[in-house]
């Protein structure tokens, strides 16, 4: 009989724990605290999502309940987290999470679907946050990205993802001028970008290694990089629908002046 490829991280509710490979292996989430449990879909609340997150002890909160949780505004996840959707079915609509100058989170087997407004993303890492674990969700559909990871944010894995029905997918670097975006390491593998339209990622600054993804049918191009960035691709399949350019080089010019005058 065949063991299961991800066997070792499902044998125990904690043994996700360190398990990420890659930047972010050393994310441990709240695996020295206490079990929390979502009692509700509420967006806020006693035994809601939102309250858990927001609390400053290690937390490994799991579910009770199925379902959509719609949040009215952006969800800040605290240090030392689990979010672990496993055995559940949720579903985050409305906003994202946004993991802000914190560390040591991870996140499992959720849904992110229907994020609306300016600047929204799916997973917003910024600023300083490190030592994060995207393992095993699914999203789509939000206007703004799905996974941004800027503003010197480090050590993180994104794996066994998918991700469709978006445009610009994962930003991975501000913009030019944030150059303290040059700590930035990610790790993205065995993830599933299916028709998503660009940025799998786009790359600024970072250095990325993408090994085992599987991309296809993108709508500009697959991965782009530019000012500085560092991109290992490795055993990867890209299936091209009527683009073919999979890999794209932006040249990007730094505003020093903005740089003096900022500094």
């Amino acid at each position: 009989m065949s063991c299961l490829p991800y066997a070792h991280v499902d044998s125990n509710l904690r043994a996700l724990a360190g398990q990420a490979e890659g930047f972010g292996r050393l994310a441990i989430g709240g695996l020295h605290g206490p079990l929390y449990h979502v009692t509700t879909l509420a967006d806020d609340g006693p035994g809601s999502l939102r309250d858990g997150c927001r609390r400053k002890e290690p937390l490994w909160i799991v579910f009770e309940v199925s379902g959509i949780i719609h949040l009215s505004s952006y969800l800040n996840v605290s240090s030392y987290k689990t979010i672990d959707g496993r055995g559940q079915r949720i579903k985050l609509t409305g906003k994202g999470l946004r993991l802000k100058e914190c560390e040591h989170v991870i996140i499992c087997n959720l849904e992110f679907e229907g994020g609306r407004g300016p600047d929204v993303d799916g997973i917003q890492i910024k600023p300083n946050s490190k030592h994060i674990w995207i393992d095993r969700c699914s999203l789509r559909d939000f206007d703004d990205g799905l996974i941004d990871i800027t503003r010197a944010s480090t050590d993180i894995t994104i794996s066994r993802c998918h991700f469709s029905q978006h445009d610009k997918t994962m930003l991975i670097g501000a913009d030019p001028s944030h150059t303290g975006d040059r700590c930035i390491r990610v790790t993205i593998h065995h993830c599933f970008f299916d028709g998503t339209r660009q940025r799998h990622p786009r790359v600024r600054y970072g250095k990325v290694h993408l090994y085992n993804n599987y991309t296809r049918n993108w709508g500009i191009y697959a991965v782009c990089a530019s000012v500085e960035s560092q991109i290992y691709s490795q055993c990867n399949i890209y299936e091209a629908g009527h683009k073919k350019v999979a890999f794209k080089y932006l040249t990007e010019k730094v505003n020093y002046l903005l740089l003096l005058c900022s500094g």
